[in-house]
């Protein structure tokens, strides 16, 4: 079962409670080159991304966000790291959240004023910690980024924040290594009602990451521990989003679109059946709404899988079967079997 924290509103998404898990990803670009970054954030959305990130490193970045947030229809948060006073002018630019890393801010007073200032526009902050950016004292006392070393960071970075009396707060402990990071989630939810927002740090290119990520965002979930995750990949960052909504999807805790199932062939299939598949999910892309399509590649799991879902084809020697809601539909030649399954699709499904 989901561990129930408290909610924290980012613009116009809850996250918490017993809110959907928002699945957020971040732009590469350089934040002041407005036309690119406006580009990356409208395709994200389309993907289906809840919240954006951006990185503030200098004040041309500050000077860019009014704009972004004039221009976007979904929550902006900015991403401030060393210097509190671009997080002070993030605040006042109108981003929606701040995440902060209070371990690299400096002297407590500096993070102090970012609480007062997003206090007064009644903003929250993220909690950033990373394995890769612990406290020199920390990591001399440790030696390494262990999960007591996050752990701690993470405990000194709140005690900030509860002596300010400061409770729109999201948490996130992030760390290279998989195994520690799930247990610093695990500790760090037993003992903070917080929101926790879930993902796996410097997880690698596109494949390699996507798999690190599912299998750490995965296990934190099934385990009920997060409230929103990105995906952090070396990669195009809709990819990002498109990896997320499958974790979720996989957990059966989010939907997102049309979801293709294919066998994964072998010496009985007499199909290319990889083709067909590749060519039924790009076409899918069109359709918005939530459905289960199956590709399947012979006459033995080929059935019973098409049937499972709302629509699909089961492929055999030169001819297929085309399937609606488990039932046969028609059988037509190879070559007509995509455009036979978009059509039933076109006729059957409200989309």
């Amino acid at each position: 079962m989901r561990q129930r924290k408290r909610v924290v509103r980012i613009g116009d998404v809850l996250i918490g409670g017993e809110h959907p898990i928002a699945v957020q990803s971040m732009t590469k670009t350089k934040t002041f080159d407005l036309e690119n970054t406006l580009r990356q954030i409208r395709r994200v959305q389309r993907a289906g991304c809840e919240l954006i990130r951006c990185a503030v490193v200098n004040r041309d970045d500050v000077a860019a966000l009014p704009k972004i947030r004039a221009a976007i229809t979904m929550p902006l948060i900015a991403d401030v790291h060393f210097d509190y006073r671009l997080a002070l002018g993030a605040i006042k630019s109108g981003a929606d959240k701040i995440r902060i890393n209070p371990g690299n801010i400096g002297e407590r007073w500096k993070v102090t004023e970012i609480i007062q200032s997003a206090k007064d526009r009644n903003i929250p902050i993220r909690i950033g910690i990373n394995s890769g950016s612990l406290p020199d004292d920390v990591l001399a006392k440790y030696a390494r980024p262990t999960v007591k070393a996050i752990v701690q960071t993470a405990k000194r970075a709140l005690s900030v924040f509860e002596s300010n009396d400061f409770t729109n707060v999201v948490i996130s402990a992030k760390g290279v290594d998989v195994r520690d990071t799930i247990e610093v989630y695990r500790a760090l939810s037993e003992q903070y009602d917080f929101p926790l927002h879930v993902g796996i740090t410097e997880a690698g290119l596109a494949f390699e990451g996507a798999v690190k990520s599912a299998v750490g965002i995965g296990v934190l979930l099934n385990l009920g521990i997060g409230d929103t995750i990105r995906v952090s990949l070396t990669a195009d960052p809709t990819r990002e989003v498109v990896a997320a909504y499958a974790i979720l999807r996989a957990l059966g805790l989010r939907k997102h679109g049309p979801l293709l199932i294919s066998c994964p062939t072998c010496g009985r299939c007499d199909v290319d059946l990889e083709g067909i598949a590749v060519k039924v999910d790009r076409r899918l892309k069109k359709y918005g709404s939530d459905m289960k399509v199956a590709v399947m590649g012979c006459v033995v799991n080929g059935p019973g899988e098409v049937r499972d879902a709302d629509f699909g084809i089961a492929c055999g020697k030169n001819v297929g079967a085309v399937f609606a809601r488990g039932k046969e539909i028609r059988r037509v030649k190879e070559r007509d079997l995509i455009d036979a399954l978009f059509e039933v699709i076109d006729e059957n499904f409200d989309n």
